[in-house]
């Protein structure tokens, strides 16, 4: 992990309007998620990241999530065209730090994709088909991405607005899932753990080397990736998930 990198953005002051498919709206506490974001930064720094700390986008409460404006690959960015109206100018601000880091490709209408829509797995770039992420999405992705190699394969989502509310990558290969939100006939792996039936939305972690960082939201899920020898930093995100957000919606992760 040596020289790997996280993009984060700071949040703003208001954050009333952000977008929520699937959750009644709760108020945000700004200064609380200040504050949860910063222990944030200081956990990916303990895996071992290097971060760079964008500044809040004052006319986008959902800025902070900068994982649905782009897709990073070692080769290629993909910078992303949100699925929700009101994300699309979060695109540009992140195009002018990715373009010195990496060659950077836009997506063009009609297509729609949210960067939390995709998972990485294996070589394999698994793309949720669901509220954020239409078919012409899928396609022009796997266009994008077909010189580097990548496999783009399309998984069917149930009641969960991303596909990696359902689906994580694990280090050795494995998966970490909620089997009630995607079918999984499609994706390829090396074995199963289930987030725990208690908690449907603990299938969400970032991946660091060989870190785990997750959200202590989620006790009973976090204990079976400890069982099973993962090393977690756990991190408090209550009002990251009032804004239906998640542990890995807030970085971008430059290998």
């Amino acid at each position: 992990m040596a020289g790997s990198t996280a993009i984060v953005r700071q949040p703003g002051s208001d954050l009333s309007a952000c977008e929520l498919s699937y959750q009644q709206r709760e108020p945000v506490d700004a200064q609380r998620l200040a504050s949860q974001h910063a222990a944030y930064v200081a956990a990916l720094r303990s895996a071992g990241l290097n971060v760079i700390i964008l500044p809040a986008l004052a006319d986008f409460p959902d800025g902070v999530y900068v994982e649905d404006v782009a897709i990073v690959l070692d080769e290629v960015a993909i910078l992303t065209r949100p699925g929700a109206l009101s994300r699309r100018g979060e695109v540009e601000p992140m195009a002018e730090v990715l373009e010195p880091l990496r060659t950077c490709l836009s997506m063009q209408e009609p297509s729609t994709l949210d960067g939390g829509d995709v998972c990485l797995h294996d070589g394999v770039l698994y793309v949720g088909q669901g509220a954020r992420t239409n078919h012409a999405g899928l396609k022009e992705l796997a266009h994008l991405v077909l010189e580097h190699g990548y496999r783009v394969k399309a998984v069917e989502l149930g009641d969960c607005l991303h596909l990696k509310s359902a689906l994580s990558s694990l280090p050795d290969g494995r998966i970490l899932v909620n089997r009630d939100w995607l079918k999984l006939s499609r994706v390829e792996h090396s074995g199963i753990i289930e987030a725990h039936p208690s908690e449907p939305c603990g299938a969400n972690v970032l991946a660091v080397g060989e870190h785990l960082i997750c959200s202590s939201a989620y006790p009973r899920t976090n204990e079976r990736l400890s069982e099973e020898g993962f090393d977690l930093l756990e991190v408090d995100l209550s009002e990251v998930h009032k804004m239906e957000a998640a542990v890995t919606c807030p970085s971008l992760i430059l290998n």
